[in-house]
């Protein structure tokens, strides 16, 4: 169907055919415009043009019913034009309806595409005006979805209240890289808090009553000396200030949280005692950003300057601005002290390790250093990652689901003897055990000897997962009994997950198989 078919049966013409009976009215043709942040001279020409045209303007409001689309459009519409008032029945009030409040907003919804239809079935154009966008958080959306598969219809963009908001403020929302993500400040905090802390630049939409909860947010984020604040963008009433300024008792629902461009608009330096800036040992997990958790990710993108043994420094994305220090896996203690002279100067330091920092990693050597003169002053702090130990674990099922110990067969540290009497004593109390650093180019005879030691007290069929570069491109997982467990296919790469006396490997219908540890120990018999 043409458009001059779809608009030329507007009010109440019907189509003849060429022996002149009247034919089925052709329906009419449904819009969905936006007209943009509020200033009547940001509507886009077609917007105009759509609604001067339409037979009938339909709009939402409040129960108070006044429509701020209706006042943005008011200078394009026509004295003969019809005119739908969709009145919510709630806004943010309680209700007694039996569905509660989505159950009274999904009837208005329905009862609304109702009478839109009526019109669109006589053959009207309707034009359905909506501030901002009409495909993003905007009422239109909710007709667009009930009627759009029934008549032919046409959405026409508008300017958001993001992009408006942005230009009042005069600040870039994302440059080059940066990944900007839009946010509901009726999200639960824990929620908003997440993801403020993980992304490059954010805003949050919907203020009003969110308010404190979007300023606690911000502040356990972080985000708090970077966010700004925009009411009513391009609209009577506009004003424009610092988030942490505002007074939440004079916040409207039209207001916006800004979180603008890192690149463009660098964050100022955060508060310090006497030019001290501060340590964050950031964990990665075992590979690439998906294993990274959002308080993590945020640090990351926070830092001034990233410390780090180069290949887990390779794993975090280039910023501009930020200055990286890659160094040898083996120069733990002058890593640490690195990063504490740069944050004894002010900077604002992250320390990359691989899987958690806490274990086997730079946790314990920045802290080692940390508690020396002259760092004690320096403010440290740990984020947690994902272990190799418990990637691994999840990749073979929950081999790891009962009681088990970690261990590292590492002898660069400490004696292979200590190894050994832990090895045993974890054995001999039927632990299942994780394998951190079995072997290297340098190191390969210990798996050899820890086999050994273990098969003194477990069965020879006790099943053991050989996890490799998991989460990497070379990743594999391999489960085999502990007596055929040969030391050659083992490499730094690799970590072991040993089963107890109570671990089962089982191969389930689609020819996947799944080691699993129970959580119930049988119990011992009375002696």
């Amino acid at each position: 169907m043409s458009e001059q078919q779809a608009t030329g049966a507007g009010n109440g013409q019907r189509a003849t055919g060429n022996g002149g009976a009247p034919e089925a009215t052709v329906p009419g043709r449904l819009y969905g415009v936006g007209l943009g942040p509020g200033d009547p001279s940001l509507m886009t020409i077609r917007a105009a043009k759509v609604i001067a045209e339409a037979d009938v303007i339909a709009y939402h409001s409040a129960r108070h019913g006044r429509s701020i689309a209706r006042s943005i459009a008011a200078g394009h519409l026509r004295a003969d034009h019809i005119e739908e008032a969709l009145i919510y029945p709630v806004t943010t009030e309680s209700t007694d309806h039996p569905g509660g409040y989505r159950g009274a907003l999904d009837d208005f919804y329905e009862a609304a595409a109702a009478r839109l239809a009526t019109h669109l079935d006589a053959g009207r154009t309707v034009a359905v005006i909506s501030e901002g966008d009409p495909l993003f958080y905007g009422s239109y959306q909710h007709m667009h979805k009930r009627l759009a598969h029934r008549y032919p219809t046409e959405v026409i963009p508008g300017v958001t209240s993001i992009s408006a908001a942005a230009a009042r403020l005069g600040k870039p929302l994302a440059e080059a890289d940066e990944v900007l993500t839009i946010l509901p400040g009726t999200l639960p905090e824990e929620e908003l808090t997440a993801r403020l802390a993980s992304t490059d630049t954010a805003v949050v939409m919907k203020l009003g009553r969110t308010f404190p909860t979007v300023r606690r947010a911000m502040e356990r984020a972080g985000r708090m000396p970077e966010a700004h604040y925009v009411e009513r963008a391009t609209m009577s009433g506009e004003r424009t200030d610092k988030l942490a300024d505002i007074d939440a008792d004079t916040v409207p629902y039209f207001s916006v949280a800004v979180v603008p461009s890192r690149i463009a608009c660098p964050p100022p330096a955060a508060p310090a005692s006497h030019g001290v800036g501060e340590v964050v040992v950031v964990g990665t997990g075992p590979a690439g950003p998906l294993w990274l958790t959002p308080e993590s990710r945020g640090a990351l993108a926070a830092a001034e300057d990233l410390v780090g043994y180069t290949t887990y420094l390779d794993r975090v994305p280039v910023r501009p601005g930020q200055r990286r220090h890659a160094s040898d896996n083996k120069v733990e203690s002058e890593r640490a002290e690195l990063a504490l002279d740069l944050a004894r100067r002010g900077r604002r330091v992250a320390v990359v390790s691989g899987g958690d920092p806490g274990i086997f990693a730079m946790a314990t050597a920045v802290l080692e250093v940390a508690s020396q003169d002259p760092y004690r002053s320096v403010p440290v702090r740990v984020l947690p990652g994902v272990t190799a130990a418990n990637a691994a674990a999840a990749r073979a099922g929950a081999p790891l689901g009962h009681d088990y110990a970690v261990i590292s067969l590492s002898d660069r540290l400490k004696p292979w003897e200590v190894i050994a009497e832990r090895l045993a004593a974890a054995a001999g109390a039927d632990l299942a055990l994780a394998l951190y650093n079995p072997g290297s180019r340098t190191r390969t005879w210990q798996v050899a000897k820890a086999r050994e030691l273990l098969l003194e007290h477990r069965a020879p069929d006790t099943p053991v997962i050989l996890a490799r570069d998991i989460g990497g491109p070379e990743e594999s997982v391999r489960t085999v009994h502990l007596a055929d467990l040969d030391p050659n296919q083992v490499d730094m790469r690799t970590l072991l997950l040993i089963g107890s006396s109570q671990t089962e490997v089982v191969r389930r219908d689609d020819g996947t198989q799944v080691v699993w540890t129970p959580r119930r120990y049988p119990e011992q018999p009375e002696k």
